[in-house]
Order: structure tokens, then sequence, then C-alpha cells
């Protein structure tokens, strides 16, 4: 795909998550683009499901399903497609890795749905489907449990059992919550028990946080903060993590502004 139409359709999205719902007209306006080339546009975007074409525009596509979830994925979405872009480029071929389920770790999804040659062992379904999407030669190994409709996941003892039948180079984890005293933390017991597993099976733990998770609490642990090798987040972390995590020998990540 030609770069121009690429970036073009990237910030369709964009602009299509933000606000929810967008027209032809408008879209065609913000881009400069004529009507026929969005509308175009909107029909390639709907085939890999980044968006749902309805008359005269398009709105949320249904990857990102209903309820809470959803809400997630409409929060803070220039930070997170940026902390995506950026996370994605940290990973060579042929390299297997974990991804939990969550928001940015869908839009980090989406970015390596564009490579190739990976390997990929998740809970989410979403995830699965949209990290395969064509020419995509990646490999995903999708894990077994009970599943959650609300977010598309599996969880569960099953799930943990499952993941301890593999190994990998990178743990990819999107987390609840993020402090010097407890480190990662997660709302959702299930899904904490999830992370702390696929962090003994992997080599290497990646973490992907918008400024909005720093020096908050949550419910349940994951991991010290010292466990962390890298922090990839859209803004510098208050010093008090950013001192730790230097202490630890952990690399912050700033995703790039114009990502």
């Amino acid at each position: 795909m030609d770069n121009r139409v690429e970036e073009r359709q990237t910030r369709i999205v964009e602009l299509v998550r933000r606000n929810g719902k967008e027209t032809v007209e408008n879209l065609a306006n913000e881009l400069g683009a004529s009507r026929e080339t969005i509308r175009r546009d909107l029909t390639e975007l709907a085939k890999t499901g980044r968006v749902h074409k309805v008359h005269g525009g398009a709105t949320i596509g249904q990857v990102f399903g209903e309820g809470r979830f959803q809400e997630r994925m409409l929060n803070q979405v220039g930070a997170k497609t940026r902390i995506a872009r950026t996370a994605a480029g940290l990973f060579h071929s042929g390299e297997t890795l974990f991804i939990d389920t969550g928001s940015t770790t869908q839009y980090l999804a989406e970015e390596l749905g564009r490579l190739s040659d990976f390997t990929i062992i998740t809970n989410s379904t979403q995830i699965a489907k949209t990290v395969l999407k064509p020419p995509s030669t990646n490999r995903v190994f999708l894990l077994g449990g009970e599943f959650h409709i609300g977010n598309f996941q599996t969880a569960g003892s099953m799930a943990t059992a499952q993941i301890r039948g593999f190994r990998a180079h990178h743990a990819v984890l999107t987390i609840g919550a993020l402090d010097t005293l407890t480190g990662i933390m997660d709302y959702n017991i299930e899904e904490a028990q999830v992370a702390r597993a696929m962090i003994e099976q992997s080599k290497s733990l990646t973490v992907l946080a918008d400024h909005t998770k720093f020096n908050k609490l949550a419910s349940f642990e994951v991991c010290p903060l010292a466990r962390i090798d890298r922090l990839v987040c859209d803004a510098p972390p208050p010093d008090n993590i950013a001192n730790a995590l230097a202490d630890a020998g952990s690399e912050i990540c700033l995703a790039d502004p114009g990502a």
C-alpha cells in the first residue's frame, strides 16, 4: 500500500475512534481528499474491521465490542496509538510474544498485523484476528479457558495452565495501574493471573502504559516495578517512578509524538 494511502487511512481511523462517528464529507474536508477517495478508504478499512461503514460515513469498528471495553478503546486514543507504533518497532521478526487483552495491546495488534513472521500467544480473540489480517504471515496461538464476551478474552485456570506450555521472548502487557510501592497492578483478578503467568514464561517484559496509569492504585498485584525490562509510554513518568526504573536497569521508551 502506498504510504500516503496508509497515512490517510490511519488518520481516518483515529478520527472515527475519537468522535465515535464521522461523515464522508467531514473526513474529506479534514484530510483534503475527495469524497470518492474517502469512500474507497472506508470500504478497505471496513474489510479489516477497523471501522464500520454506514450510509454517508463510518462508525466504530466491530473489533471494539461493547460496554466498558469499547469505552477504554476510545480513551486516550492518540496516546495509545503512538505507544503501539513505538512498541511495534521494538520487536523483531521470528520472535515469540505473549500479548494480553487490553485496549493498548489491541492497538499494538493492528501494528503487528502490518508485519510478518511473529508468533503471538494471546488470550484475546480480537488480537488473534487482528494480527492475522492479510497479507501478514504471523502465527497465532489462542489460549483456551472461560470466555468473557465483554472484552473478548479467555481467562481462568485453563488459560493460565496453557500459558505454562509456552516460552516466549517477550511478554507484552497492558496494566491497570503502576506505582513504586507495588509495581504493576490490575483491576481484575483473572487478568492479573494471566499477566503473572505470561511474565513467568517470558525472557523479557514490555509494559505499555499511558500517563494516566502512573501513581495509581488497582486491587491486584501483577509484579514488582523492577521486573519491567521496558516501559513504553506517551509521557515521561513522574520522578519517583523514573528513578525506580533507572535503579532497576529498566528502559523507558517514550512514544514518538509524531508517530
